[in-house]
């Protein structure tokens, strides 16, 4: 189990990336302890491993395949809510396929909303968050710096790399 401590900081997290959700935007949820922490919070069922499509604090595609996901960005401002993959470092190309180059170059300029307890990014000691998402040019404009969001006004700028770079 979690514990408490961390569990704590799961949830400062997940109440932080909620307090800067905006109306009318759709957030793509993906898998994660912290994304399914937000669910939570919101009063939503997420789908453990899949990504779910939330809109105004309810569910409009849960599960969603790559498709489905480019038809509600279509319809409308959306933005990827991503943690960091256990001890891995991952953001992207690792347990959330279906957040696909596509996908992540139809959200535009700020594609990704970055949620982790600070225990992970400290677990990392130092070592650059990775982004695999297939496309060389996609990881590339993907890396740099990050902000990673760890609790109601609190968060932290971080590294980013292609993992094909390291």
């Amino acid at each position: 189990p979690t514990p408490a401590t961390e569990a704590a900081a799961v949830e400062a997290a997940a109440r932080g990336a909620i307090a800067l959700m905006r109306p009318g935007v759709r957030y793509l949820l993906g898998p994660g302890g912290t994304t399914a922490e937000i669910a939570r919070q919101l009063g939503i069922q997420g789908t453990p491993l899949g990504v779910d499509v939330v809109l105004d604090g309810a569910v409009v595609a849960r599960g969603a395949s790559e498709q489905q996901l480019l038809a509600e960005i279509a319809r409308g401002p959306a933005q990827a809510v991503v943690t960091v993959i256990g001890g891995q470092g991952f953001l992207l190309g690792r347990g959330n396929q279906q957040l696909s180059a596509s996908v992540i170059r139809s959200l535009g300029d700020e594609p990704l909303m970055v949620v982790a307890p600070e225990q992970k990014i400290i677990d990392l000691r130092g070592r650059p968050l990775l982004v695999d998402t297939g496309d060389a040019a996609l990881d590339a404009r993907l890396s740099g710096h990050v902000r990673i969001i760890t609790g109601v006004g609190t968060s932290s700028l971080y590294a980013v790399a292609s993992s094909h770079t390291l």
